[in-house]
């Protein structure tokens, strides 16, 4: 059914740089240390200190912007935003205005949304700018505690246009930011500790007559409350104009126990933060050297990925979304790819081969030790070793299920595939003279049963025969260890009872 309003979201993302040290000072920029033991006169506002730039977080900003197709200006520098906080003892936050050291990006949505639909839109992205984060409050009961562990940390604001349509588009648009800055190394993405949080911004209204009355929405920590909350809103908004009655300007909390977007204050007017360029820090000019440090940074981003796992290496779209969604996945899932090629194997089946391995067998070891795609660099089933082990499989040396056994005892003890089925005895007997004298065996042990498939056939019982060959095929493969293909076994049972 069409749509009654048009809606317009626009998201406001900040990341946690992983730099070692603070935006503007030396201490440690760490989560969950002891609080207030990373400060210093600088990150505290004492009278007299001066700021100095952290040139790692300058870097790691303008590989995101530029990662996100944004320009980085010639001249790029810092204002002072002015206001008044218990957790910003300057009463000034270190932020970009004017100059921003990224501008005009954009991203391309391409996936499916919660709820199964495609979706595919660009975003264009208005900015990329690089502040301080403020302090810490916890609040208990009538008591405040700050703690300024925090104050100073590299902060990377990531302001979209509001191209976005339903909370679907913004859940997606936040999947694969987070996914792009943990490619690139420079934020850990995760939401639950804050490194990772996001504003959103919503209006709707009649259709092809512009923005609405904006509705800034915070408290948005989890991809999946960014969809709730917009979505929430977007239908609260509708209520009021079908109802006649205005959308007020005004910023709102999501409520997370309700579902639901609760009034946090009216906002008449644009803040006036009183920016004026930062007088402690100069004007910031990327030479030739910075620049090319900040390209040499890039990587092939996970979009770009996906695209060709499905167009060069034939996996599915479910498939290359799940492999591709960590960095080390993908490389793995590569590397692996390659070492199988050079012994041989064709590129397309390589990659199903390994493609399924990754998603059952290695994905479940993981999961069993609380680990994920994203520790595979310190995996013992290094790529090597799973290209040898899908290679000794193709070649028929040993089954699928003793692969299994294989894949454990690597784990186990470190060690090359094709040693551990060596020592273990374990590979496939190919031999068909050794197979038809085993099966040989099993028939003068099982004559009755070779006599009742004969009488079954003869009578048109097609499926107990089936069923008492499958029976002597088994006994066959019992006899030999297991480690025989079942069609082998099943050749030799047949010429018997013929």
């Amino acid at each position: 059914m069409e749509q009654k309003y048009d809606s317009f979201i626009g998201l406001e993302v900040h990341i946690h740089l992983l730099t070692k040290t603070k935006v503007f000072c030396g201490c440690r920029s760490a989560f969950g240390d002891e609080p207030n033991t990373n400060v210093c006169p600088v990150c505290l506002g004492y009278p007299g200190v001066l700021p100095v730039l952290n040139l790692e977080a300058m870097r790691m900003g303008c590989t995101v912007a530029r990662s996100l197709e944004c320009t980085i200006p010639e001249r790029t520098w810092f204002e002072r935003k002015q206001y008044f906080y218990p957790d910003m003892t300057k009463n000034y936050q270190i932020s970009q205005f004017a100059s921003p050291l990224g501008q005009n990006g954009s991203m391309m949505l391409e996936g499916k949304g919660s709820d199964g639909k495609a979706i595919s839109r660009k975003v264009r992205i208005k900015e990329c700018h690089l502040e301080e984060d403020a302090g810490k409050m916890i609040h208990t009961g009538t008591v405040s505690l700050l703690d300024y562990n925090r104050a100073g940390v590299s902060l990377l604001e990531i302001v979209t246009e509001p191209d976005m349509k339903t909370g679907e588009e913004a859940e997606l648009f936040i999947r694969q930011l987070r996914r792009l800055v943990r490619y690139l190394g420079v934020c850990d993405g995760n939401m639950e500790e804050g490194s990772l949080k996001a504003d959103a911004n919503v209006s709707i209204n009649q259709k092809g007559k512009g923005l609405g009355s904006k509705v800034e929405i915070k408290n948005l920590n989890s991809s999946r409350f960014i969809r709730l909350g917009l979505n929430h809103e977007i239908g609260r908004q509708g209520i009021l104009l079908d109802e006649g009655k205005p959308v007020v300007q005004e910023t709102r909390l999501w409520n997370e126990n309700r579902d639901q977007t609760e009034t946090m204050r009216t906002k008449e007017d644009a803040a006036d933060y009183r920016y004026f360029p930062e007088p402690d820090l100069p004007v910031f000019c990327p030479d030739k050297i910075f620049r090319e440090s900040v390209e040499n940074a890039l990587v092939v981003l996970p979009q770009t990925r996906y695209g060709y796992f499905i167009s060069d290496y034939g996996l599915n779209g479910e498939q290359a979304e799940l492999i591709v969604d960590e960095k080390q996945g993908a490389d793995y899932f590569e590397n692996a790819v390659r070492e199988a090629e050079k012994r041989g194997l064709e590129k397309k089946e390589a990659a199903a081969r390994i493609a399924n391995w990754m998603l059952t067998d290695i994905k479940g070891i993981l999961n069993r030790g609380g680990r994920s795609f994203h520790d595979l660099d310190s995996f013992c089933l290094t790529p090597s070793r799973l290209a040898a082990l899908i290679d000794l499989i193709a070649k028929g040396v040993i089954s699928g299920k003793t692969a299994k056994k294989t894949a454990a005892l690597i784990l186990a003890e470190d060690k090359d595939p094709l040693t551990i089925v060596k020592e273990q005895d374990w590979e496939q007997v190919n031999d068909s003279a050794k197979i038809a004298a085993a099966a040989v065996d099993i028939a003068k042990a099982e004559e009755a049963v070779l006599n009742q498939i004969r009488e079954a056939r003869n009578a048109g019982n097609t499926k107990r025969a089936a069923s008492l060959a499958a029976f002597l095929t088994g006994k066959v493969l019992a006899a030999l260890g297991g480690r025989c293909d079942p069609k082998l076994a099943a050749a030799q049972v047949e010429a018997l009872v013929e």
